[in-house]
């Protein structure tokens, strides 16, 4: 407020005049944001200077300029700088008997100022200058700001009152206007009656003292409640508004949330794939090396083999040269030909008991690939009636979707027809009606799409699970494969030994003993094998055990989505019929008051004399009136009970459709 006071006394002293000093004084003690100079004479000079100040002050939120005695200049070069400034809000002309000039500055601020809410003029006589009058009416009518607005003592008259009355047909913000004390009668009184049914925000008009009879004053207390009652019923509906604005922005980010959640696990999921091929090829690597190893093993074998005939060689001309000890090595041959029948059978027996193992062993391996491909086809046929579900599911969607269309088109239908005979909050009220069916259908076409794609998702899903499915399936079958061809190439190499062992001497013993140690170190290498490869087995139905469990846990998250989405749609239908209920009765309300005015006006023509039988049939028809009003509000409230009581059966039935889903009997128990 300091740089106020500086402000306004140097720019009096660029005009050339001394600033007041009580002035100077009621600013040093105002508070921020306010300036009051009530009762302070005001000079011309002053009026200048604060008209100035106020084209370009951004501080002041209040102005009381009462009982100042301002000049007709004064006001004028006030109302000036007012027109421009865009903080003032309260304007306080009390008793400043402005005359023509100063009305004509008033229309022109009403016209220009686009802030202030509040302007008091009491004390005034702005009803003396008629022409003057008019044109501040019109820029009332103009004005989209002004909403509290005093005009008492003023002697307006009745034609004063007629331009009042044409100007609040047209003004769309002004609340509350107090013309006490004034000279407005009968016809001004008439005037302003018959523009009230245009005006729907003036919720506070004051007539006490301008000669007006007394059943158009409880007119207009009549239609100032309606007025009132419109405005609390459109700030219900603002309210109402916001609320379900609320809950929207809540519910999309919950769904926000869940997409992302989703798309979490589906990513652990693919992260698990890549570890599990991961490791899949690391073994392939191992059994890879462990077969070099084995054909390593054989090549090892063939050279000893070369050895051994070399061997057999050099002992046939030893044989030759020794002739003698022949029939001494026939002998001890002999010997050792029985010895070896006999550990050749015994061989053979342990031979024939290690392959019917390993046959037992393929056997079991067999019996597990069989329980494993019977496991894949139940997740085919789990899948294949997941997609089924899915299909209704969205053929439920679409048809509640339709049903809700319908309902909004016969809704609008209906409204259009009401909205021909009803006034302008009812179209407001509509459109706002309108506003939240739109968003609501939109919002229902999102859902419906978000489920859609997650559907996309899911079969993306099942199909990358079937073809980890088929790669262990021919991992399954290499694998036996091997196993098969080694058992093979095992039996050929005995059978190898076997001749050679009958055909040679003692280092063919040693050799073929050394053959057998080999073979058995290869059976126990083919043992570790069929034993890896039932861990690889074990291992793959852990897999396809966790990824069936994953899939009843998608399952179970998509029947809680159905369920959510169902009652979302109960409450959204719930809230249609509410508002629908609430639309009616106003629309009943209005039209029993619209021929109640019509009773009234008719009987006020025809009834002049008799005033008293016309206020006896008034009562008895406002008894009647509340009796109906009763009666209706007895049958709305039977169609509210009605409309809950559908509305809880049709919640039990949508209970009773999820939990007898087959989604439900797919679901694991809880």
């Amino acid at each position: 407020m300091e740089e106020f006071r500086r402000t306004y006394s140097r720019l009096c002293k660029e005009s050339g005049a001394e600033p007041q000093e009580t002035v100077l004084q009621q600013m040093h003690q105002l508070p921020q944001g306010r300036l009051d100079l009530a009762t302070q004479s005001l000079t011309v000079d002053t009026c200048r200077a604060l008209g100035k100040l106020l084209q370009k002050e951004a501080l002041l939120t209040e102005l009381v300029l009462s009982d100042c005695m301002l000049s007709e200049e004064g006001a004028v070069l006030l109302l000036q700088g007012l027109c421009v400034n865009t903080i003032v809000r309260f304007l306080d002309l009390k008793g400043n008997n402005l005359r023509a000039a100063g009305t004509e500055a008033l229309a022109k601020l009403l016209r220009q100022n686009k802030s202030i809410q509040s302007l008091t003029l009491e004390w005034n006589s702005l009803g003396t200058w008629e022409e003057a009058f008019a044109a501040f009416c019109g820029a009332l009518a103009a004005n989209g700001a002004l909403q509290q607005l005093d005009l008492r003592n003023n002697q307006i008259s009745h034609k004063g009152a007629e331009e009042l009355a044409l100007a609040l047909k047209s003004n769309t913000s002004l609340q509350q206007l107090d013309l006490r004390w004034n000279h407005i009668g009968l016809l001004g009184g008439r005037a302003l009656v018959n523009c009230l049914p245009s005006n729907r925000t003036l919720w506070k008009l004051e007539l006490a003292g301008n000669s007006i009879p007394g059943d158009i004053l409880r007119a207009v207390e009549q239609a100032m409640g309606h007025n009132q009652d419109r405005q609390t019923a459109f700030r219900e509906s603002q309210a109402r508004a916001h609320v379900l604005s609320k809950e929207v922005r809540h519910l999309r980010e919950e769904k926000s949330k869940q997409f992302l959640d989703l798309m979490e696990t589906i990513d652990r999921q693919r992260e698990e794939m890549v570890r599990s091929s991961k490791a899949s090829a690391a073994r392939v690597g191992q059994l890879q090396e462990a077969l070099n190893e084995r054909h390593s093993i054989i090549n090892a074998l063939k050279a000893k083999l070369q050895m051994a005939e070399a061997a057999l060689a050099l002992s046939e001309q030893k044989a030759q040269d020794l002739g003698e000890l022949l029939a001494t090595a026939e002998q001890e041959q002999r010997s050792l030909a029985q010895r070896q029948a006999k550990e050749h059978r015994l061989e053979q027996q342990e031979a024939a008991e290690r392959e019917s193992k390993l046959l037992r062993d393929l056997s079991a391996a067999n019996e597990k690939n069989l329980l494993l491909q019977n496991q894949v086809d139940e997740l085919e046929r789990k899948v294949k009636s997941q997609q089924d579900q899915l299909f209704l599911t969205r053929q439920d969607l679409t048809n509640t979707a339709a049903e809700l269309k319908m309902r909004a088109v016969q809704a609008e239908e209906r409204l259009e027809l009401e909205k021909k005979r009803s006034r302008q909050s009812l179209e407001d009220a509509e459109h706002l009606r309108f506003k939240e069916v739109e968003h609501m259908t939109r919002h229902l076409e999102e859902s419906e799409r978000a489920m859609q794609e997650r559907v996309q998702r899911l079969e993306a899903a099942r199909l990358s699970l079937e073809e980890e499915l088929s790669r262990a399936k021919a991992a399954a079958l290499s694998e036996r494969s091997q196993a098969e061809e080694e058992l093979i190439k095992a039996k050929n190499q005995v059978r190898l030994e076997e001749q050679q062992r009958l055909a040679h001497l003692e280092e063919k013993l040693r050799l073929l003993a050394q053959a057998r140690d080999e073979a058995q170190s290869t059976c126990l290498q083919q043992k570790q094998a069929v034993t890896d490869a039932q861990a690889r087995a074990g291992q793959l139905g852990r897999q396809v055990e966790g990824l069936r469990r994953r899939l009843e846990e998608l399952q179970q998250e998509l029947s809680n989505k159905d369920q959510e989405k169902a009652a979302e749609v109960t409450r959204v239908r719930l809230e249609l019929q509410e508002q629908n209920g609430r639309l009616q009765a106003e629309l009943t309300a209005q039209e029993a008051l619209k021929e109640k005015a019509a009773a009234l006006e008719r009987q006020l023509k025809v009834i002049a004399s008799d005033h008293r039988e016309a206020l006896l049939d008034r009562e008895s028809e406002n008894a009647s009136l509340r009796e109906k009003l009763r009666l209706k509000q007895a049958e709305i409230a039977r169609i509210r009970d009605e409309e809950a009581q559908r509305a809880s059966f049709l919640q039990n039935a949508v209970l009773a459709y999820v939990q007898g889903s087959p989604l439900r009997t797919l679901s694991p128990q809880k």
